[in-house]
């Protein structure tokens, strides 16, 4: 493996990926699973962010992603996704889902958005480096700014859960330690 520069700009490692769906991954209502389409944009963001990180990078998290419209049998659902923020080894990418039928002219459905977190790392599985990227439109500092807020909040609630785990444990040690009394 090659080292990867120590920056690089997000239309570097842009990607854009189509899919028509099918029969066999909707539900009983003719509208596709979730999971697919949630599937799909792990897939497109993984690419993004080996291709940004110069190797292997695996999903840490995915935020919310709440569906605007239904995706229904036959639309070609549309995926694009790009390098928000980095970090020393971490890196947000966002995913944009659109679709629109595959037999007809029109516009695209914004069905969802969805950003996700990943972790680039080496042979051994250890986190490793990343190169740091490089906002070049405005809509990439929109982004970068939006990436920053969202991390903010992501590491606040993982304090929280930490803090209410290590609270519930010195309640179960204090009321152990009641009961040899």
């Amino acid at each position: 493996m090659s080292s990867s520069p120590l920056s690089r700009p997000t239309s570097e490692t842009r990607l854009s990926l189509s899919h028509i769906t099918a029969q066999n991954e909707t539900n009983l209502l003719g509208t596709v699973h979730g999971g697919v389409i949630m599937t799909l944009v792990d897939s497109a963001a993984g690419v993004v962010a080996a291709r940004h990180s110069g190797g292997p990078a695996v999903t840490a998290s995915m935020d919310e992603m709440v569906f605007l419209v239904p995706v229904r049998v036959g639309d070609v659902v549309h995926f694009s996704a790009q390098v928000n923020w980095t970090g020393r080894s971490s890196m947000e990418v966002g995913v944009r889902i659109t679709a629109d039928r595959w037999d007809a002219v029109g516009p695209q459905a914004h069905v969802a958005s969805a950003y996700l977190v990943f972790v680039a790392v080496d042979e051994a599985g250890q986190p490793r480096a990343v190169p740091q990227v490089v906002p070049v439109t405005d809509e990439d500092r929109r982004r970068l700014r939006e990436a920053e807020i969202r991390r903010s909040h992501r590491l606040a609630r993982r304090a929280a859960i930490i803090a209410s785990r290590q609270e519930d444990q010195s309640q179960e040690a204090q009321e152990r330690a009641g009961e040899g009394l």
